[in-house]
């Protein structure tokens, strides 16, 4: 076992296999570093990971670099106490993966009550350096830690916020299903499809639909969005609760009070409509949902220019944009919300059609894409 630790309290070095606990040297204070034979976590990580600091420290908030430091020096001695109890331990190295992860699991649980709020941001500012410097080892134990702390933090959460986590990490639809179906009916204990137990809390289907739309909301609100594959996670949450609550599209408890739909989701569905259902079709919606096109995040800068800008600026078929500004870009979520308000209007004036059976085709492929981005 060898443990180094830098003389800034936020770094600090695990590596195997063991050696003398005895050798302790001093590290350089700008870098942190970690590495072990840990395994990769099982499940991908159920929450995007907060925006990088940035690689010029002098750019840097003072709150987050205090909140860096504190949490960093709570990161050192969690992985301090686990090089404490792993050093008498005597196996082989097929099960270091396994001992890195029971040893987490105690450490973290005795320690979670009283987490500085800027601890997952340490963590994440070391798996950041951890990719730069593609150490594999240092990233898998780091991310292991990270991925203990979430479950011991989502296990105080309400049921529906459970269920959405658990959601998030079901890869195939029929397990999706199953697990609300299960949820719905008040939860329990179940054998999964490896035959060991575990607990699913029941939960409304309202509101797990209503918080995956709430994370949802303050996703697409940013100018950039962070993390792809969870949106496209969240949404397919939102969209198999609010399905299998069977109200239909005009279900009171699917309306978000929406009065006039965004510019940016109806100029492109203005362009999908007009056009034959067929691959080039799935393509656009496609690039759009990965962020190419009118999906692309608003990264520049406004300028003295902006208003010439604004008046070349086109709505909906061509026409002159009716804010006058430069729409948001479309994004997965706002999108179906969209698709849902028209068809729901084409259904409530009963005049369905072609145009129904597009807006359907629209819909149903998109939900397809959004799977495939997710998993």
């Amino acid at each position: 076992m060898f443990l180094s630790l830098a003389q800034s309290p936020a770094c600090a070095v695990v590596s195997f296999p063991w050696r003398s606990s005895s050798q302790l040297i001093p590290r350089v204070p700008s870098r942190c570093t970690l590495a072990c034979h840990a395994a990769v976590p099982k499940v991908p990580l159920p929450i995007a990971s907060p925006a990088s600091l940035g690689d010029d420290p002098s750019k840097w908030d003072p709150a987050e670099c205090d909140a860096l430091l504190r949490g960093g020096e709570q990161v050192a001695s969690v992985l301090q106490e686990m090089v404490t109890l792993m050093e008498d331990m005597e196996m082989d190295g097929a099960f270091e993966p396994v001992a890195v992860e029971l040893v987490a699991q105690g450490v973290i649980g005795k320690r979670v009550d009283e987490m500085e709020s800027g601890f997952l941001m340490a963590l994440d500012y070391m798996i950041q350096l951890a990719q730069k410097d593609t150490d594999d080892e240092r990233k898998s134990i780091l991310e292991v830690i990270k991925q203990t702390v979430l479950d011991h933090l989502t296990k105080k959460c309400p049921p529906h916020v459970q269920v959405v986590g658990l959601l998030c990490q079901t890869e195939k639809k029929e397990s999706r299903h199953e697990l609300l179906r299960r949820v719905a009916a008040g939860g329990g204990v179940f054998k999964n499809d490896k035959g060991l137990k575990c607990q699913i809390p029941g939960a409304n289907l309202n509101d797990i639909a209503n918080q995956a739309d709430d994370l949802v909301e303050s996703m697409e609100s940013r100018d950039t969005i962070p993390d792809r594959k969870l949106l496209a996670r969240l949404v397919i949450v939102r969209e198999e609760a609010r399905n299998m609550m069977g109200g239909g599209l005009l279900d009171e408890r699917n309306d978000r009070g929406l009065t006039t739909l965004p510019e940016a989701e109806v100029n492109f569905l203005s362009k999908l409509v007009a056009l034959k259902p067929g691959k080039a079709l799935e393509r656009m919606i496609k690039d759009v949902m990965n962020g190419r096109g009118e999906g692309a995040d608003n990264v520049e800068q406004p300028s003295a220019d902006s208003h010439s800008e604004q008046e070349s600026l086109t709505g909906v078929l061509g026409r002159g944009s009716v804010s006058g500004h430069k729409p948001r870009p479309v994004r997965p979520g706002m999108f179906l919300e969209t698709v849902y308000k028209v068809l729901g209007g084409v259904y409530a004036s009963n005049t369905s059609g072609i145009t129904a059976q597009h807006l359907e085709w629209v819909h149903q492929t998109t939900l397809k894409i959004l799977q495939e981005m997710a998993f």
